[in-house]
């Protein structure tokens, strides 16, 4: 079994809200992550991204890699 970090949806019906996780690569969309490392909204003008730089360090440091969803938004956001 391999790690990603990924997003998981939150927020009600058109409301959506992020939360950036590291999960097993077989799991379901919204299953329990192994660790949360911070979260993605973008409901706010302009969108709001809070990462835990330590945390995704280390996960990827272990292996995971990275959607390419995830890494695109830490490229836009400077993380």
């Amino acid at each position: 079994m391999s790690v990603k970090v990924r997003m998981t949806r939150s927020g009600s019906k058109k409301r959506p809200f992020y939360r950036i996780v590291a999960i097993n690569s077989d799991a379901r969309r919204d299953g329990r992550p192994l660790d949360f490392i911070g979260h993605y909204n973008p409901c706010t003008n302009p969108g709001t991204l809070s990462i835990d730089t330590e945390k995704l360090n280390a996960w990827i440091e272990k292996g995971a890699e990275m959607t390419d969803t995830v890494r695109t938004l830490v490229k836009k956001f400077g993380k």
